[in-house]
């Protein structure tokens, strides 16, 4: 029996089961395909102690973000804005100058610090994957290739000093010891410094049948309540919460010290009630969801048999680690989907982790016939769908299985 990875309670409450899979991030090149893979139980649980909803097996942190991880933050307009956004934002809300030293817990390929080194505010990355590490470096990004943990923030604080400002996008819900992490957060965090984290809605995960956006990378999907027990059991508090619409809908919580003497905001006492009136702290609501999503599988699978007995090509576009979820859960491959395209380079010219979907550059839709394009980065299919337009005039259809199939 397994314990929580917070508060140590047996877990005795599956949320989800996907079966077994591959890690989603673990692209294959040519002879990777011809040799076995390695699948490991894709099996969510609850803990009916502090609300934490947590990976059952998983995979070491190593095997997922090695050099060849391939995901790059910039390849996405839509989150290269966002970021820009924050980054205006928090220099005022803060007052940010070059005195302030600002740190980012997996920076990526630097699409964040970026805009704090264009403002000349001293700023640190921390980026264990070294392909995007390097790409940050490039940028002029002072940056350690390590994973984030207490013991690295002590060998931080010998090297550089406190943080006014720790950002955390996309990384508390991915890391395996989420105890040792926010003690590090803490460890490193000025006297009168700010955290924020941004991570998505467990709510939203819920409500809109979005359980493709668990894999092995997520070790935890995130609540305020299961956040703020965390934060409390390490000397933080959450003292403000903005409910933002990345990744099918996120939290941004900003933290402080315990004792800062910011008050805590409404906004943190209405998520709360939100989330207790969903029913977040019930255990019924998450029982009840593994039949939602075998529908679902069971609704994008029949489309995609149909169109295959009928003669229709179908493709996909975004080669995501959350369209890998989907379509290994389905145990679709190519004979369902003939190919992916997707606009990193990284990706281009491997295939996709268990399906062996081969991957493009976006170029080859240009002359591609097709009938159906599957937008697997379904939280973007507005901005892909925008910007191809013209398969819309040569009569192709876009495809989207969550949070229900669409066609459009």
């Amino acid at each position: 029996m397994s314990e929580c990875r917070h508060c140590h309670t047996k877990l005795n409450v599956t949320f989800v089961d996907l079966g077994v899979a591959p890690p989603s991030n673990s692209y294959l090149s040519k002879t990777d395909i011809l040799n076995s893979e390695l699948y490991y139980p894709l099996r969510v649980l609850v803990c009916e102690h502090c609300w934490l909803v947590q990976t059952h097996d998983f995979v070491s942190a190593d095997k997922m973000f090695e050099d060849e991880y391939a995901y790059f933050s910039s390849t996405s307009t839509s989150w290269l804005m966002h970021a820009e956004h924050y980054s205006e934002m928090i220099v005022n809300r803060l007052n940010l100058n070059k005195n302030s030293f600002v740190i980012e817990l997996a920076s990526n390929d630097g699409y964040l610090l970026k805009n704090f080194i264009n403002k000349k505010i001293p700023c640190l990355g921390i980026e264990p994957s070294l392909g995007t590490a390097n790409a940050a470096k490039k940028l002029g990004i002072d940056v350690i290739s390590e994973f984030f943990t207490e013991k690295l923030s002590n060998e931080i604080l010998s090297s550089h000093r406190k943080a006014n400002l720790i950002i955390g996008n996309n990384v508390f819900a991915h890391v395996p010891d989420i105890n040792d992490f926010t003690r590090g957060m803490k460890n490193i965090l000025a006297p009168d410094g700010t955290i924020t984290l941004e991570f998505p809605h467990l709510l939203n995960l819920l409500k809109y049948n979005q359980f493709d956006t668990i894999y092995h990378e997520h070790f935890s999907y995130l609540s305020l309540t299961s956040t703020i027990s965390i934060f409390r059991e390490f000397g933080l508090k959450v003292f403000d919460v903005e409910q933002i619409e990345t990744h099918g809908g996120s939290l941004r919580v900003y933290g402080c010290h315990y004792e800062d003497s910011r008050n805590i905001k409404k906004t943190v006492s209405d998520c709360l009630s939100t989330e207790e009136e969903f029913g977040l702290t019930k255990i019924n609501t998450y029982i009840s969801f593994q039949s939602k999503i075998n529908q679902i599988k069971n609704n994008f699978l029949g489309f995609l048999v149909d169109s295959a007995a009928s003669g229709k090509k179908v493709a996909a576009y975004g080669a995501a680690a959350k369209g890998n979820t989907l379509l290994n859960f389905s145990g679709i491959k190519t004979d369902l989907i003939d190919f992916v395209s997707d606009a990193s380079e990284a990706k281009q010219g491997k295939y996709l982790p268990g399906s062996h979907i081969p991957i493009y550059s976006p170029s080859i839709l240009n002359d591609a016939v097709l009938d159906y394009l599957v937008i697997l980065p379904w939280n973007l299919s507005e901005e892909i769908s925008s910007q191809l337009g013209f398969l819309k005039n040569k009569g192709v259809k876009f495809v989207t299985a969550i949070p229900n199939l669409r066609i459009f």
